[in-house]
């Protein structure tokens, strides 16, 4: 399918500064174009995938992504959708957020062959720049009224906005603007917050540029759920693409729990299955939700493309585990993934335990009478299989690579022993 007609299909595209002109580019002509974002942590979380998931897309079609981690914009600060200044940064902290951002996203593209990604920063450009530079060659062409006629700008007014904030829109445009001359980019893409920063940057090649001269941008839409809250979020917080901070076995929990309202459309706008793939998927949550086909699905093709195929395997197996009860047969580090949220205790000393002794010392029942009657009637189970001698003690063989016991109380509750 055509590169266009198909965003249009998945339902990306939100606006288009010029929709026939982008058209009629990308008809005749493979084109340099850029996305980007600001190191406002150490890693980017899923809200940040849609935009660089559609540059992707570009890539696939023949064209050349340019990817940019905003080095210098993140010193300042976006006040898009914020209600209030954003506390700066340490030069340190925010190189290592670039860092480390520029590693996930080198995931995400291949940086092989004549349309290889380029990775850059700003800060290579801007961080060098002093101030009378920059209001002469660039602030001279950048109207007030015109930045206050901004939405992330006019929403900003009347609980104040610094100068610093102020002017972000004019970094952002610079980016545009440099790499318009030095590569030759002709598009810019982002979220749809980014309308405003986006259309200054073309304002900026207009005024600046040859005669002539040519840029679009397009803004994609913002990712919403069906029920109206908001996307990106689990239990625990953000979902974060670095697996320190969201396991793999978490992020693939996250997309295989998708609401059948849902699960199309991120299956359009996260995955790169084809039209007939995603139709044939939407047939089967129609017929038959309860195989949840379409989950499984999102969440495999989401796994293998942020954290590879042996942690998608694993989070599968996790998942099986947990399924079935079937405990004793992980690893320590799938462990330490599928219990990561459940009530730990930590035993100290060397001698062995008896299983009542535990339960009652780790309160997870509050009497011996009480935890010798669990055992006694089968409601405790070790490492997945179920215990009824009171007298029980643990030995060796009961610690998962010398490291874990899983208490399982009842069904559903669940405690981890760390030794």
């Amino acid at each position: 399918m055509e590169l266009l007609k198909d965003l249009e299909w998945r339902g990306i595209i939100y606006q288009q500064t010029d929709e026939e002109g982008l058209k009629d580019l990308l008809t005749k002509e493979k084109i340099s174009l850029y996305c980007g974002v600001d190191p406002t942590a150490d890693s980017m979380h899923i809200g940040h995938l849609l935009p660089f998931l559609t540059l992707r897309r570009f890539q696939n079609a023949g064209h050349r992504p340019i990817v940019l981690v905003g080095g210098a914009t993140g010193l300042i600060g976006d006040p898009s959708g914020k209600s209030e200044e954003r506390k700066l940064q340490t030069m340190e902290q925010v190189q290592l957020n670039v860092d480390g951002i520029r590693k996930q996203l080198e995931q995400i593209f291949s940086v092989e062959g004549e349309n290889g990604a380029l990775m850059v920063n700003n800060y290579d450009w801007a961080g060098s720049m002093d101030v009378v530079t920059f209001l002469r060659d660039f602030g001279k062409h950048v109207g007030v009224n015109y930045m206050l006629a901004k939405d992330t700008i006019a929403t900003r007014l009347e609980t104040g906005i610094s100068f610093t904030e102020f002017t972000y829109t004019i970094l952002q445009a610079m980016d545009f603007y440099h790499l318009y001359e030095k590569h030759d980019c002709k598009l810019q893409i982002g979220g749809s917050d980014q309308w405003g920063n986006i259309t200054t940057g073309l304002e900026l090649i207009r005024k600046m540029s040859a005669e002539g001269s040519k840029a679009f941008g397009l803004t994609i839409p913002l990712v919403t759920k069906a029920d109206g809250t908001k996307f990106g979020k689990s239990e625990s917080g953000a979902v974060w693409l670095d697996p320190e901070k969201t396991s793999p076995y978490e992020f693939y929990q996250f997309w295989i729990n998708t609401a059948d309202a849902d699960v199309i459309k991120y299956l359009k706008f996260f995955t790169f299955l084809g039209k007939e793939e995603i139709e044939a998927l939407e047939k089967a949550v129609e017929e038959e939700p309860h195989l949840r086909k379409a989950q499984k699905a999102l969440a495999e093709e989401m796994t293998r493309m942020i954290h590879g195929e042996e942690s998608l395997q694993q989070a599968i197996r996790i998942s099986a585990a947990l399924f079935s009860g079937d405990i004793k047969n992980l690893t320590a580090d799938e462990i330490k993934q599928g219990f990561k949220d459940v009530p730990s205790f930590t035993v100290e000393g060397e001698e062995e335990l008896g299983l009542v002794d535990l339960l009652v010392e780790a309160k997870i029942s509050p009497s011996k009478r009480q935890a010798r009657e669990d055992v006694s009637n089968g409601a405790v189970s070790l490492n997945g299989e179920r215990v009824t001698d009171t007298a029980y003690v643990l030995s060796e063989a009961d610690k998962i690579e010398g490291q874990f016991t899983i208490i399982r109380r009842g069904k559903k509750k669940y405690f981890m022993f760390k030794y």
